[in-house]
């Protein structure tokens, strides 16, 4: 028995190496159809739309906390993520918004510096 325990979770292990999973796979963010910073400012006049996207920004800011807790983002608002959206999206609108929560935890995170591996 722990013989097919083992074998079955050698098998595992490799099918994750051999699929990339395991260390080093490239990033899947979980967000939306448009997340360009085009579609941000479009979302200014749907209330519920905006709405969303600073509800993913700010779960997206949690999760941050959550995978560096020795350097987590402050509480914010919803308005400090939308204005810090806003800004970034008019500085950089060729950008994706669902990039400015990622420089928003670099900045407010105290580290100052990107996320690095």
């Amino acid at each position: 028995m722990l013989r097919k325990c083992l074998a079955a979770g050698a098998t595992i292990v490799l099918g994750l190496l051999a699929s990339g999973v395991a260390g080093g796979a490239p990033l899947k963010i979980l967000g939306f159809d448009d997340s360009s910073c085009q579609a941000w400012f479009k979302s200014k006049d749907d209330p519920e739309q905006r709405k969303q996207y600073i509800a993913w920004a700010r779960g997206f800011l949690s999760g941050h906390n959550y995978a560096n807790q020795s350097q987590q983002v402050t509480d914010l608002s919803s308005g400090t993520v939308e204005l810090y959206i806003e800004r970034f999206c008019r500085d950089k609108p060729t950008a994706r918004f669902i990039d400015a929560p990622y420089r928003m935890s670099d900045q407010y995170s105290g580290r100052d510096a990107p996320i690095s591996k």
